[in-house]
């Protein structure tokens, strides 16, 4: 196929999409339809409503959207939550991963396989749930029937699910004081309707605040838009820190049409659970933020790639975006003016890789979730091969703040270098998890101080900088601002905002363990230092966990460096890069595995 591309960002009515125009583009003077962007969307279909894709099912959806079954097939089974064997009804996937390994995850998932069946029972990477740790995702099959995320969980699994309950830490401004309940609402911005407003109702939304920013974005016209995003000096939450504002320049200049917005919202590094309450608590601001996002660039056609793990997520941000459809928010003349943004909403499957940009410009797209080479950069050629701006929720979730305030008034929160309040993800050994909201500047010491510190009276002995992708950091270290140039100053990143705490019993080369494990089960395996490099690491970490070193541990340790090496000069994209840095930061800084 000369080209694979998706539908326009053209063809409304009433401010619905005409179905009837979907996938047409023209390739060499033709017009053909191109419908293989349907294809996960189509496997999800076949996998809800029998449990798994049968030969059938896959056969009957490959002659459909005119994809060969081969192709299919290698789709299908690149991720976690797709079968193309018979299975159960319901699966149960129990984490075990390292916030609820601290809290029981291991042995819950021993007495679940006893309980169910281990057929039944599958151990699953970080469920997004750290804060309620251990957590169950409950993936079931059948009509009229979803997925169920349960957390706290306990083997019977006889609580009500908690999935849904509100926020109950949310904590900005100056870290040294306490704040009423009242106070910490007034003074938060990224957090401000979350647990305080009902996230289903566009009513709510509107009478705390909601849909004053994107008037104030349409008044001001794109070039305006696009002013006051740099002028804020906005850097993407998502780790990478790349400045927003340059980001929708460049797409805004590109003259090559149709643009595209994507959120990323396949939110899958451990320990991190930030964008699922965001999503869940207060869903219309991301849809707003979208919508402005998408007026400043030039873009038509928005996609917002949750991850599978979060069914309530999911199914809350789908209900935002029909109820703003249905009140002209979305669709074609958006507030009167020729303003025309709609969205889609589509769901991973289990695949923590494709939380990097092209990977999932590829899994819309209807292929496997590998990263393509840069340049060129998606700026240019992105979802379907289109300029595309892409944000995670976070990112966005500050732009309805800029429009309002403006941009240098964002600016001057937090430090010079960064800019605006920040959401952080705290679990592990703390006394009160959670999600919180500082501003840029606040120490490691005082955002663990306002968690409640160690509980017990226990030490604390590490902290996880930035999830599994991110560094160990000790306690000498506590005092670090939290700031991108602060934590680079220490060799470490703030990630995705994650600040894991190990108390002095922690099981830290346990831990290592299983980062190492992570890492060798995600990789897509397209590139050989990824593929192999993840691999001979978790071997490596795996015999110095067990003391049979092949040789001395210092040789051990010496294979582990030129390991980690190769992997960060030669990886395709940024998994391969990082998969050797909490490894190796827990053994330079903390001691593990000893040479």
């Amino acid at each position: 196929m000369d080209a694979v591309v998706g539908p326009p960002a053209s063809g409304w009515e009433g401010g619905e999409r005409k179905p009837e125009l979907e996938g047409h583009v023209s390739t060499g003077g033709d017009a053909i339809r191109a419908r293989r962007h349907l294809l996960l969307p189509a496997l999800w279909g076949a996998q809800s409503r029998v449990g798994w894709i049968s030969p059938g099912a896959l056969n009957y959806i490959c002659q459909r959207l005119a994809v060969a079954p081969a192709e299919a097939y290698g789709v299908a089974t690149f991720y976690a939550m797709l079968s193309v064997e018979k299975q159960p009804a319901t699966i149960v996937h129990v984490c075990d991963d390292l916030a609820c390994r601290l809290h029981g995850g291991a042995e819950l998932l021993e007495q679940a396989r006893r309980r169910f069946g281990a057929a039944a029972c599958r151990p699953s990477p970080c469920l997004g749930l750290c804060e309620r740790a251990p957590a169950v995702l409950f993936q079931r099959s059948g009509e009229g029937v979803k997925d169920e995320a349960v957390a706290p969980a306990s083997v019977s699994f006889s609580l009500a699910p908690r999935s849904g309950e509100r926020v109950e830490v949310r904590v900005t401004g100056s870290p040294s004081a306490p704040q009423t309940q009242d106070s910490r609402r007034s003074s938060l911005r990224l957090l401000s309707r979350a647990g305080f407003v009902n996230p289903q109702s566009l009513d709510d939304y509107r009478a705390n605040g909601g849909y004053s920013a994107l008037p104030r974005a349409v008044a001001l016209g794109p070039a305006a838009v696009i002013a006051e995003a740099l002028a804020s000096r906005l850097q993407g939450r998502g780790g990478a820190a790349f400045p927003a504002g340059r980001k929708w320049e460049a797409v805004a200049k590109q003259p090559v049409r149709p643009h595209y917005l994507v959120c990323n919202a396949d939110e899958s590094e451990p320990g991190t659970f930030k964008d699922r309450v965001l999503l869940e608590e207060d869903p219309f601001a991301i849809v707003e933020a979208m919508t402005i996002a998408a007026f400043a660039t030039g873009c038509e056609r928005g996609y917002l790639y949750v991850r599978g793990e979060y069914p309530l997520a999911a199914e809350r941000i789908a209900a935002a975006i029909a109820a703003a459809r249905r009140a002209g928010l979305l669709g074609a003349g958006i507030l009167g003016s020729s303003l025309r943004f709609d969205v889609e909403v589509r769901r991973g499957a289990g695949a923590y890789i494709c939380g990097e940009e092209t990977a999932l410009f590829n899994s819309i797209e209807g292929f496997r979730g590998e990263p393509r080479n840069k340049p060129p950069f998606p700026v240019e050629k992105g979802l379907f091969g289109k300029p595309t701006v892409i944000n995670n929720v976070e990112t966005l979730a500050c732009v309805p703040q800029i429009v309002l305030e403006g941009g240098e008034a964002f600016a001057a929160i937090g430090t010079a270098q960064s800019t605006g309040p920040k959401l952080f993800c705290l679990s592990g050994d703390v006394a009160r998890p959670g999600v919180y909201e500082v501003s840029f500047g606040a120490t490691l010491r005082q955002l663990v101080e306002l968690a409640g510190g160690v509980p017990e009276g226990r030490a604390l002995r590490a902290v996880l900088l930035g999830g599994a992708a991110g560094s160990f950091v000790g306690p000498q270290e506590l005092d670090t601002p939290l700031t991108f140039e602060g934590t680079r100053a220490i060799g470490a990143s703030l990630g995705s905002g994650v600040v894991m705490v190990f108390d002095d019993r922690a099981d830290l080369a346990g831990a290592v363990r299983r980062i190492a494990a992570f890492f060798r089960d995600e990789s897509c395996g397209q590139c050989v230092p990824c593929r192999v490099g993840t691999e001979r690491q978790e071997e490596l970490v795996a015999r110095l966990a067990a003391g049979k070193p092949l040789g001395s541990s210092a040789q051990e340790l010496a294979l582990l460096d030129e390991i980690a090496q190769a992997m960060r000069d030669a990886s395709i994209c940024g998994l391969g890069q990082t998969a050797s840095g909490a490894v190796q930061s827990a053994i330079r800084r903390l001691g593990v595995f000893p040479a």
